[in-house]
Protein backbone atom coordinates (compact mmCIF):
# COMPACT_ATOMS: atom_id res chain seq x y z
CA UNK A 1 0.00 0.00 0.00
CA UNK A 2 1.42 3.29 -0.85
CA UNK A 3 0.05 6.81 -0.13
CA UNK A 4 0.78 10.12 -2.64
CA UNK A 5 2.32 12.35 -1.17
CA UNK A 6 0.31 15.51 -0.66
CA UNK A 7 3.57 17.44 -1.47
CA UNK A 8 3.32 18.51 -5.69
CA UNK A 9 6.51 18.15 -7.70
CA UNK A 10 8.64 21.07 -8.12
CA UNK A 11 7.37 21.76 -11.93
CA UNK A 12 3.61 21.99 -10.62
CA UNK A 13 2.81 25.35 -10.79
CA UNK A 14 -0.02 27.14 -8.85
CA UNK A 15 -2.50 27.20 -11.53
CA UNK A 16 -2.38 23.30 -11.49
CA UNK A 17 -3.33 22.84 -7.89
CA UNK A 18 -5.83 26.12 -8.28
CA UNK A 19 -7.60 24.31 -10.63
CA UNK A 20 -7.84 21.13 -8.88
CA UNK A 21 -8.88 23.32 -6.44
CA UNK A 22 -12.31 24.34 -7.89
CA UNK A 23 -12.42 21.28 -9.52
CA UNK A 24 -13.12 19.26 -6.33
CA UNK A 25 -15.26 22.51 -5.26
CA UNK A 26 -17.66 21.95 -8.21
CA UNK A 27 -18.06 18.47 -7.65
CA UNK A 28 -18.82 18.59 -4.15
CA UNK A 29 -21.85 17.79 -2.39
CA UNK A 30 -23.15 19.38 0.73
CA UNK A 31 -25.82 19.44 3.62
CA UNK A 32 -29.13 20.05 4.41
CA UNK A 33 -31.40 20.34 7.25
CA UNK A 34 -34.85 21.38 7.98
CA UNK A 35 -33.35 24.27 9.02
CA UNK A 36 -32.50 25.34 5.48
CA UNK A 37 -34.93 24.67 3.31
CA UNK A 38 -36.07 28.12 3.97
CA UNK A 39 -32.60 29.09 1.64
CA UNK A 40 -32.72 26.58 -1.21
CA UNK A 41 -34.43 29.00 -3.33
CA UNK A 42 -31.65 31.49 -2.67
CA UNK A 43 -29.54 28.44 -3.35
CA UNK A 44 -30.17 28.38 -7.02
CA UNK A 45 -28.07 31.16 -7.93
CA UNK A 46 -25.30 29.79 -6.33
CA UNK A 47 -25.22 26.02 -6.76
CA UNK A 48 -25.25 24.40 -10.12
CA UNK A 49 -28.33 22.46 -11.02
CA UNK A 50 -27.63 18.51 -10.06
CA UNK A 51 -25.57 19.90 -6.84
CA UNK A 52 -26.39 16.33 -4.39
CA UNK A 53 -27.48 17.76 -1.81
CA UNK A 54 -27.22 15.41 1.61
CA UNK A 55 -30.85 15.69 3.61
CA UNK A 56 -29.56 15.18 7.04
CA UNK A 57 -31.83 13.27 10.08
CA UNK A 58 -31.88 15.44 12.99
CA UNK A 59 -33.30 14.10 16.09
CA UNK A 60 -36.98 13.77 16.29
CA UNK A 61 -37.60 14.36 12.36
CA UNK A 62 -40.20 12.48 10.85
CA UNK A 63 -40.13 10.85 7.91
CA UNK A 64 -42.59 13.11 6.51
CA UNK A 65 -41.02 16.02 7.04
CA UNK A 66 -37.67 14.00 5.21
CA UNK A 67 -40.45 13.43 2.49
CA UNK A 68 -40.75 17.24 2.43
CA UNK A 69 -37.56 18.32 2.57
CA UNK A 70 -36.51 15.91 -0.26
CA UNK A 71 -39.31 17.30 -2.25
CA UNK A 72 -38.16 21.12 -2.22
CA UNK A 73 -34.63 19.97 -2.99
CA UNK A 74 -36.03 18.19 -5.74
CA UNK A 75 -38.41 21.11 -7.06
CA UNK A 76 -35.25 23.50 -6.63
CA UNK A 77 -33.28 21.55 -9.27
CA UNK A 78 -31.10 19.67 -7.07
CA UNK A 79 -30.35 16.22 -5.83
CA UNK A 80 -31.72 14.92 -3.20
CA UNK A 81 -30.19 11.98 -0.72
CA UNK A 82 -31.56 11.59 2.23
CA UNK A 83 -29.92 10.28 5.54
CA UNK A 84 -32.01 6.90 7.30
CA UNK A 85 -30.60 6.05 9.87
CA UNK A 86 -31.42 2.12 10.15
CA UNK A 87 -31.58 1.77 14.19
CA UNK A 88 -34.57 4.08 13.68
CA UNK A 89 -36.67 1.62 11.34
CA UNK A 90 -38.84 -0.69 13.43
CA UNK A 91 -39.24 -3.19 10.59
CA UNK A 92 -38.28 -4.31 6.97
CA UNK A 93 -41.86 -3.52 5.63
CA UNK A 94 -41.42 -0.07 7.21
CA UNK A 95 -38.39 0.25 4.79
CA UNK A 96 -39.77 -0.96 2.48
CA UNK A 97 -42.21 1.72 2.24
CA UNK A 98 -40.37 4.05 2.80
CA UNK A 99 -38.08 3.89 0.53
CA UNK A 100 -41.14 3.65 -2.17
CA UNK A 101 -43.04 6.81 -0.41
CA UNK A 102 -39.65 8.47 -0.82
CA UNK A 103 -39.08 7.23 -4.78
CA UNK A 104 -42.22 7.99 -5.37
CA UNK A 105 -42.73 11.72 -4.89
CA UNK A 106 -39.11 13.14 -4.21
CA UNK A 107 -37.60 10.87 -6.65
CA UNK A 108 -33.96 10.71 -5.69
CA UNK A 109 -31.86 8.41 -7.37
CA UNK A 110 -29.65 7.68 -4.04
CA UNK A 111 -30.11 6.67 -0.37
CA UNK A 112 -27.45 7.09 2.57
CA UNK A 113 -27.88 4.28 5.32
CA UNK A 114 -26.43 5.24 8.35
CA UNK A 115 -26.69 3.32 11.12
CA UNK A 116 -27.39 6.02 13.57
CA UNK A 117 -25.81 6.93 17.21
CA UNK A 118 -28.83 5.74 18.77
CA UNK A 119 -28.43 3.29 21.86
CA UNK A 120 -30.98 0.80 20.92
CA UNK A 121 -32.17 -0.13 17.66
CA UNK A 122 -36.50 0.20 16.88
CA UNK A 123 -36.43 -3.12 14.78
CA UNK A 124 -34.28 -5.32 13.06
CA UNK A 125 -31.19 -3.16 12.16
CA UNK A 126 -28.13 -2.92 14.18
CA UNK A 127 -26.04 -2.33 11.30
CA UNK A 128 -26.16 -0.54 7.94
CA UNK A 129 -24.80 -3.82 5.78
CA UNK A 130 -28.61 -5.42 7.24
CA UNK A 131 -30.34 -3.06 5.49
CA UNK A 132 -27.91 -3.14 2.83
CA UNK A 133 -28.98 -6.90 2.14
CA UNK A 134 -32.77 -6.69 2.31
CA UNK A 135 -33.36 -6.16 -1.52
CA UNK A 136 -35.52 -3.13 -1.08
CA UNK A 137 -33.14 -0.67 -2.41
CA UNK A 138 -33.09 -2.46 -5.74
CA UNK A 139 -36.96 -3.15 -5.52
CA UNK A 140 -37.55 0.41 -5.60
CA UNK A 141 -35.78 1.29 -8.28
CA UNK A 142 -32.19 2.51 -6.46
CA UNK A 143 -29.24 1.98 -8.56
CA UNK A 144 -26.81 4.42 -5.94
CA UNK A 145 -26.10 3.96 -2.17
CA UNK A 146 -24.16 6.63 0.04
CA UNK A 147 -22.70 5.24 3.61
CA UNK A 148 -20.86 6.17 5.93
CA UNK A 149 -16.77 6.35 6.75
CA UNK A 150 -14.32 7.01 9.47
CA UNK A 151 -11.00 7.64 9.24
CA UNK A 152 -10.08 8.45 12.80
CA UNK A 153 -12.19 6.23 14.15
CA UNK A 154 -15.55 5.97 16.26
CA UNK A 155 -15.48 6.95 19.81
CA UNK A 156 -17.79 3.77 20.55
CA UNK A 157 -16.69 1.27 17.81
CA UNK A 158 -13.49 -0.92 17.86
CA UNK A 159 -11.33 0.48 15.23
CA UNK A 160 -11.06 -2.96 13.61
CA UNK A 161 -14.80 -3.23 13.44
CA UNK A 162 -15.00 -0.25 11.63
CA UNK A 163 -12.53 -1.09 8.70
CA UNK A 164 -14.24 -4.25 8.88
CA UNK A 165 -17.73 -2.71 8.47
CA UNK A 166 -16.15 -0.20 5.85
CA UNK A 167 -15.46 -2.68 3.40
CA UNK A 168 -18.29 -4.84 3.61
CA UNK A 169 -20.91 -2.13 3.28
CA UNK A 170 -19.54 -1.54 0.12
CA UNK A 171 -18.62 -4.83 -1.53
CA UNK A 172 -22.38 -6.40 -0.20
CA UNK A 173 -24.17 -3.15 -2.01
CA UNK A 174 -21.37 -3.47 -5.53
CA UNK A 175 -22.73 -7.22 -5.09
CA UNK A 176 -26.16 -6.44 -5.72
CA UNK A 177 -25.37 -3.94 -8.27
CA UNK A 178 -25.76 -0.56 -6.82
CA UNK A 179 -23.08 2.51 -7.22
CA UNK A 180 -21.25 3.20 -3.82
CA UNK A 181 -20.41 6.01 -2.15
CA UNK A 182 -18.41 6.35 0.85
CA UNK A 183 -18.44 9.39 2.56
CA UNK A 184 -16.84 10.20 5.44
CA UNK A 185 -17.29 12.14 8.63
CA UNK A 186 -15.40 15.50 8.45
CA UNK A 187 -11.40 15.63 9.49
CA UNK A 188 -9.29 18.57 9.67
CA UNK A 189 -6.33 17.28 8.47
CA UNK A 190 -5.82 15.05 4.98
CA UNK A 191 -3.39 12.85 6.16
CA UNK A 192 -5.59 10.64 7.68
CA UNK A 193 -8.11 10.75 4.77
CA UNK A 194 -5.33 9.37 2.27
CA UNK A 195 -3.90 7.16 4.43
CA UNK A 196 -7.48 5.56 4.85
CA UNK A 197 -8.42 5.94 1.48
CA UNK A 198 -5.33 4.45 0.11
CA UNK A 199 -6.09 1.25 2.63
CA UNK A 200 -9.15 0.67 1.22
CA UNK A 201 -8.19 0.28 -2.34
CA UNK A 202 -5.90 -2.01 -0.93
CA UNK A 203 -8.91 -4.20 0.11
CA UNK A 204 -10.59 -4.25 -3.25
CA UNK A 205 -12.63 -1.15 -2.57
CA UNK A 206 -13.55 0.46 -5.70
CA UNK A 207 -16.28 2.82 -4.09
CA UNK A 208 -16.33 6.74 -4.46
CA UNK A 209 -14.27 7.95 -1.44
CA UNK A 210 -15.48 11.21 -0.24
CA UNK A 211 -14.16 13.23 1.93
CA UNK A 212 -16.04 15.42 4.64
CA UNK A 213 -14.53 18.87 5.15
CA UNK A 214 -16.21 21.23 7.31
CA UNK A 215 -17.11 24.87 5.81
CA UNK A 216 -16.20 28.01 7.09
CA UNK A 217 -17.27 28.34 10.63
CA UNK A 218 -16.06 29.89 14.31
CA UNK A 219 -13.72 27.67 15.91
CA UNK A 220 -15.72 27.56 18.79
CA UNK A 221 -18.38 26.03 16.74
CA UNK A 222 -16.14 23.66 15.28
CA UNK A 223 -15.00 22.34 18.32
CA UNK A 224 -18.25 21.88 19.80
CA UNK A 225 -19.04 19.99 16.82
CA UNK A 226 -16.04 18.09 16.62
CA UNK A 227 -16.76 16.66 20.35
CA UNK A 228 -20.04 15.34 19.78
CA UNK A 229 -18.62 13.67 16.92
CA UNK A 230 -15.84 12.05 18.20
CA UNK A 231 -13.06 13.88 15.67
CA UNK A 232 -9.63 12.02 15.97
CA UNK A 233 -6.24 13.65 16.22
CA UNK A 234 -6.79 16.22 12.96
CA UNK A 235 -8.69 18.26 15.48
CA UNK A 236 -5.08 20.18 16.06
CA UNK A 237 -5.47 21.84 12.82
CA UNK A 238 -7.74 24.05 14.62
CA UNK A 239 -5.02 25.86 16.19
CA UNK A 240 -5.80 25.08 20.08
CA UNK A 241 -2.48 24.17 20.97
CA UNK A 242 -1.18 25.56 24.73
CA UNK A 243 -3.87 27.09 25.89
CA UNK A 244 -4.35 29.57 22.59
CA UNK A 245 -7.60 30.77 23.84
CA UNK A 246 -7.67 33.83 21.43
CA UNK A 247 -7.34 31.40 18.67
CA UNK A 248 -10.66 29.70 19.49
CA UNK A 249 -12.63 33.62 18.86
CA UNK A 250 -11.78 33.37 15.35
CA UNK A 251 -13.31 31.46 12.28
CA UNK A 252 -11.63 28.51 10.40
CA UNK A 253 -12.17 27.19 7.04
CA UNK A 254 -11.40 24.34 5.21
CA UNK A 255 -9.02 25.94 2.75
CA UNK A 256 -6.06 24.35 3.87
CA UNK A 257 -7.69 20.98 3.69
CA UNK A 258 -9.04 21.33 0.17
CA UNK A 259 -5.60 22.53 -0.91
CA UNK A 260 -3.79 19.90 0.82
CA UNK A 261 -6.39 17.31 -1.29
CA UNK A 262 -5.84 19.14 -4.33
CA UNK A 263 -2.16 19.28 -4.37
CA UNK A 264 -2.32 15.32 -3.64
CA UNK A 265 -4.42 15.01 -7.09
CA UNK A 266 -1.65 16.95 -8.79
CA UNK A 267 0.87 15.35 -7.09
CA UNK A 268 -0.83 11.61 -8.78
CA UNK A 269 -3.21 11.04 -5.86
CA UNK A 270 -6.26 8.57 -7.63
CA UNK A 271 -7.49 7.25 -4.40
CA UNK A 272 -10.27 9.37 -3.84
CA UNK A 273 -13.42 11.30 -6.00
CA UNK A 274 -14.06 14.51 -4.26
CA UNK A 275 -15.85 16.69 -0.99
CA UNK A 276 -18.64 17.31 0.81
CA UNK A 277 -18.63 20.18 2.45
CA UNK A 278 -20.56 20.26 6.11
CA UNK A 279 -22.21 23.87 7.02
CA UNK A 280 -21.75 23.79 10.88
CA UNK A 281 -20.80 27.76 10.31
CA UNK A 282 -24.52 28.15 8.54
CA UNK A 283 -26.04 26.46 5.25
CA UNK A 284 -26.30 30.13 3.57
CA UNK A 285 -22.81 30.84 4.83
CA UNK A 286 -21.33 27.33 3.47
CA UNK A 287 -22.55 27.85 -0.33
CA UNK A 288 -21.92 31.13 -1.19
CA UNK A 289 -18.46 30.13 -0.17
CA UNK A 290 -18.60 27.28 -2.12
CA UNK A 291 -20.18 29.39 -4.56
CA UNK A 292 -17.22 31.83 -4.76
CA UNK A 293 -14.31 28.98 -4.90
CA UNK A 294 -15.97 27.27 -7.76
CA UNK A 295 -15.87 30.50 -9.44
CA UNK A 296 -11.85 30.63 -9.68
CA UNK A 297 -10.83 33.68 -8.22
CA UNK A 298 -9.12 32.07 -5.46
CA UNK A 299 -4.91 32.79 -4.72
CA UNK A 300 -2.54 30.66 -2.90
CA UNK A 301 -1.18 31.50 0.48
CA UNK A 302 1.80 31.05 2.20
CA UNK A 303 0.33 29.37 4.96
CA UNK A 304 -0.68 26.66 3.00
CA UNK A 305 -4.24 26.91 2.51
CA UNK A 306 -5.86 29.56 -0.38
CA UNK A 307 -7.91 33.30 -0.14
CA UNK A 308 -10.78 34.21 -2.08
CA UNK A 309 -10.29 37.47 -3.89
CA UNK A 310 -12.45 40.29 -4.23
Amino acid sequence: MSIVSATPPPETTQSSVIGEIVALAKCASVELTSRDVKYLDESRALLDPGTRMYVSHLPNQTWIETRYICEAVRACGFEPIPHIPVRLIESADVLDRLLGDLAGVAKPKEIMLISGDYPSSRGPYTRTEQAIGGGSLEKRGYRRLSVAGHPEGHPKVELSELRRSERDKSLLAAERGLAVTILTQFLFEHEPFLKWAANLRAHGVKARLVCGVAGPAKVTTLLRYAVRCGIGPSVRALGIRGGAFLNMLGDHGPDRMIRSLAEARVAGCRDFDGIHVFGFGGYLRTVKWLAEVRGGSIILNPSGGFELQA
